[in-house]
Formats: structure tokens, C-alpha cells, sequence
């Protein structure tokens, strides 16, 4: 192979089948054809953009903003819920180069992951994506809303302040909602209620969190429309003028509680705005992450991140949607697991403290996020695998081509080291977001608690239940023992047979 010249100040070079060098242009690459795997450095992407009704509209929306900056959008429609940007090989949405390849061409195989930028103005649906097993099923039999064969474990890392719900809540905080709710234990059937009561051994907690799941989602929707009333009725009241002392009411109860309002109004006479009286309600900061594995139940809510998951659209709903729900399905697939998963705010790279790593325990997909001050220079090594990038903030130089948020590039896995240069002048860092295939599986930052989702939780410490004051930081206490058995007692008197 002949050696490569450098070309003049506005590009880079690329190698012909010739082995001399040819020019592209510096951020978009509007020129050339020539064997993409050969260029020196990134070549620039053009994501694809996906609008749903819990996005962010207009110029508030990052994804937006990245979009119009990527050229995968001409204009932004103020009145458009800009959600998801793709970066990626997916076939609903795949990216191409700005060449006019697409990107799957010039790799030769799909990504194994996916990366995208969501904008989230209101909550996501109740949902959990298939292990491998339940997606190749799920794809046989109803191919029209589980499109893939594959898995999708995914990651979330904060841009903005962001609000999920993730995992089911333990079973004595469940307990203690189902006490003091009396509209939520009205969903609930006597069976799950007492199974949730009484539940010692993992096998019977699981088994209970199943049972109540179950009720929960199947109960008569006349019932659960009429109990959601009453509840925001109360909690309305309570939240307002009976507001009790911050100190009469600890501070989870009180986000729950404001949560089921705010997700009633956005989903009216939708029972799945009783979710947070379930599922445990995260509110993670901007540099944070959590991984959601397989058959997991959750709901983002609010706010802005970047996701990467395994190359699969695969999503199971079950509430806070207009879209298919799969409620059978859904019941059957969760893990069952308590407690929610770790908050990770990644690791330093063992070749630069201004690189942080962020490494799931699943081999499809790790991400890095640069951080290049002004007047610094950053030298990144090719990882000799395909990746992506983006940039998250700030401007400055990806070899010598200019950055600004919302540019998007593939580096291919024979091109040149990457050099990151920031301007003195320049009054705040460059952000870059890069994801490629997981090089650090046995070095996970990404872990989950202790009965959360498998081999990646082991000897991690478990934080305590937010509720020892109550005396019920064991899954079965005595004071649950003594109301299972007043509750069923009394249950013909007091609450309506479902």
C-alpha cells in the first residue's frame, strides 16, 4: 500500500484503490466515493430522527438541535416532539455517511448496539424489552410488533437531570403503600395482597411481585379508573392544602406521591399512573447512568440522556401508552427482581483521566465520554473496532475539522488515532460521546444491586430500605404478619372481592 499525503488545512486524506490520496471535505464529507474503511480519520454521519408524543417539542429538544446540526433534519417544526435520535445500523432507522453510503454498507455487518439521544418531555410507557429467548419467540409469533429476533439490554446516561422509573420497589416499602393507599390496594386482589404480606424466601417474594403485577394490570378497568379518582382526589389534597411538615412525611413518600399526580396528568384515566407505588422512582444527575437489563420493568419520565442498547427495537408495554400493549406477555417475561438498578457514574479509562467509561456487563456496546478543556489536547487511541460518535457540548477540532454540538462521525477501524484540540479561547469544554463494541466486559461499571439482574451483582453492597424507622427492613416483619392476618379478617367487610 502506497503511503498516504496529508492534504491541505480543510481535510483529510483518504486512500484510492490506487493507493494515492484523494480529499474530502472537512465536516461533512460531501466528496469521494472511495473505500470508506481506508480514510485516515471520522467521516461525518447523518443520524435518523424519530418523533413520538412524549418528546420534547421544537428547539427545547436536544434531539433537535442535534439533528439540525447533522443535517438529518432541514428545519425544526416548533410544534414537533422531537424524542430519539439513531446512530446506528437498525433497519427502522439506519444512518448514513455523508458521502451517501450507508453506514451498514461500508462496515459490512450491522453495529451489535445501537446509540441514540432521547429527549423525554413527558413519561415513556410501562415496559421491558426480551431476553434472547423471549424475542425470538415474540418475533415468530406476532412479527408485526416484535419486528427483531434479538435482546436489548440497554444504558442510560444523563444529560440533563432525568427521572425514571426502574425495577420493582422492595416488598416492605410495597406493603407500606398498599397500607396507607387504600385505592391501590383496591386493584390488588386478596391473593397478592396477603402473597406480598407474608413473602419470606426469594422464591415466594418473586412469586408474590408476580401475583401483584398481574392483579394490578388485570383488574377492571372500572375499578381502577374509579380508585385512580379517589386517589388523586387525596393525594391532591394532601400535597396542597393538608401538606403535612417535611418532617411528618419522609421525602420518598412524598416524590411518590407527587409522581402518580404528574404522570395522571399526563395519562388521564390511565391506572398505570399508580406505577410509582411499584416500581422505584429515580431521579439520577447529569454524568450518571444505570444499566436496565433484560425482562426488567421500567418507565423513563423526564429529562435528556444518551442510550445505548443492543441492536434491537424490541419493547414490551403494559401502560402510559397509546401503543400496543402486550400485557400478558409482559407478566410472564419479568425477572421479578427488587430493588432497582445501581446508579454508575463511570470509571476513569486506564489511558486518559479526561475519558470516562461507562461498560455494561453485556458484550454488545460500552461508551466513552471525552472531556477536552480549553487550550488542551486530547490523543485518542483507535480501538481497531467500528465506533460511533457525537458531540455533546462545546466546540473545537477533531483533527483540524471543526466540532459543534450535534455532529455525528463513524471511525472506522483501520483509520488513524484521533487528536481532540480545544481552543484557549474557547470558554467551556468539548463533550464527545463515542460507543463501539465492549472491550472492558470483565471490567463492568455498570452493576446491579445484589438481587437485580444476575452474575454482574455479585459482592455489591445493597443500600437499606429507605423505611427502617417502620420496623420492616425484613421482607416478612411481625407488624406484616399481624395485618395479613387483620386484613384478611376483614377483607370481606372492607374492600370489594375483584
Amino acid at each position: 500500500m502506497g503511503t498516504t499525503q496529508e492534504t491541505p488545512v480543510n481535510g483529510h486524506s483518504v486512500m484510492n484503490g490506487n493507493g494515492n490520496a484523494s480529499t474530502v471535505s472537512d465536516e461533512d464529507g460531501n466528496h469521494n466515493n472511495n473505500a470508506v474503511n481506508t480514510r485516515k480519520s471520522v467521516v461525518g454521519l447523518i443520524p435518523v430522527v424519530k418523533d413520538y408524543a412524549w418528546g420534547i417539542r421544537g428547539m427545547d429538544s436536544r434531539v433537535a438541535r442535534y439533528a439540525l446540526e447533522s443535517k438529518a433534519l432541514d428545519e425544526v417544526d416548533p410544534d414537533c416532539p422531537y424524542a430519539e435520535l439513531w446512530i446506528g445500523t437498525h433497519p427502522k432507522g439506519p444512518s448514513k455517511l455523508k458521502t451517501g453510503e450507508m453506514l451498514r454498507d461500508v462496515i459490512g455487518e450491522d453495529l451489535p448496539f445501537l446509540f441514540k439521544v432521547l429527549s423525554a418531555g413527558k413519561a415513556l410507557s410501562i415496559q421491558a424489552h426480551p431476553d434472547k429467548d423471549n424475542a425470538k419467540r415474540l418475533n415468530i409469533e406476532d412479527p408485526s410488533n416484535y419486528g427483531d429476533d434479538n435482546h436489548k439490554p440497554e444504558m442510560a446516561i444523563a444529560l440533563t437531570p432525568f427521572e425514571a422509573m426502574c425495577g420493582f420497589r422492595r416488598l416492605e416499602e410495597i406493603s407500606f403503600l398498599i397500607k396507607k393507599h387504600p385505592e391501590f390496594a383496591a386493584c390488588i386482589s386478596q391473593e397478592a395482597k396477603l402473597a406480598i404480606f407474608l413473602a419470606q424466601d426469594p422464591n415466594a417474594q418473586k412469586e408474590a411481585l408476580q401475583k401483584l403485577f398481574a392483579s394490578f394490570m388485570t383488574c377492571d378497568p372500572k375499578i381502577s379508573s374509579e380508585q385512580l379518582k379517589l386517589l388523586l382526589v387525596r393525594l391532591q389534597a394532601e400535597q396542597s392544602q393538608l401538606h403535612p411538615h417535611p418532617h411528618d412525611e419522609p421525602a420518598w413518600e412524598r416524590k411518590c406521591a407527587r409522581a402518580v399526580l404528574r404522570l395522571a396528568q399526563q395519562f388521564p384515566d390511565d391506572p398505570g399512573a399508580m406505577a410509582p407505588l411499584f416500581l422505584n422512582y429515580l431521579l439520577i444527575a447529569p454524568g450518571e447512568s444505570f444499566f436496565m437489563a433484560a425482562n426488567e420493568p421500567h418507565a423513563y419520565v423526564a429529562g435528556e440522556i444518551i442510550e445505548c442498547m443492543a441492536c434491537s427495537d424490541n419493547v414490551v408495554r403494559a401502560g402510559l401508552t397509546p401503543k400496543f400493549k402486550d400485557v400478558d406477555n409482559l407478566v410472564n417475561m419479568l425477572t421479578y427482581s427488587m430493588g432497582g438498578p445501581s446508579i454508575d457514574a463511570g470509571a476513569y479509562s486506564a489511558e486518559s483521566t479526561d475519558v470516562i467509561r461507562y461498560t455494561p456487563p453485556c458484550p454488545e456496546f460500552e461508551v466513552m465520554i471525552l472531556h477536552i478543556d480549553p487550550g488542551h489536547k486530547l490523543t485518542y487511541k483507535n480501538p481497531k473496532i467500528p465506533s460511533v460518535l457525537i458531540i455533546l457540548e462545546g466546540s473545537g477540532h477533531l483533527d483540524g475539522k471543526l466540532c459543534r454540538p450535534g455532529r455525528s462521525y463513524y471511525w472506522p477501524a483501520d483509520a488513524d488515532d484521533l487528536e481532540f484540540t480545544v481552543d484557549s479561547s474557547r470558554r467551556g469544554p468539548m463533550k464527545v460521546a463515542m460507543a463501539h463494541k465492549n472491550r472492558h466486559l470483565h471490567r463492568p461499571t455498570a452493576v446491579n444491586r445484589d438481587d437485580f439482574g444476575g452474575a454482574s451483582s455479585h459482592r455489591v453492597s445493597v443500600p437499606a430500605s429507605p423505611m427502617p424507622y417502620l420496623g420492616m427492613n425484613t421482607p416478612a416483619s411481625n407488624q406484616n404478619r399481624r395485618f395479613a392476618r387483620d386484613f384478611e379478617g376483614d377483607h370481606q367487610a372492607n374492600i370489594p372481592e375483584l
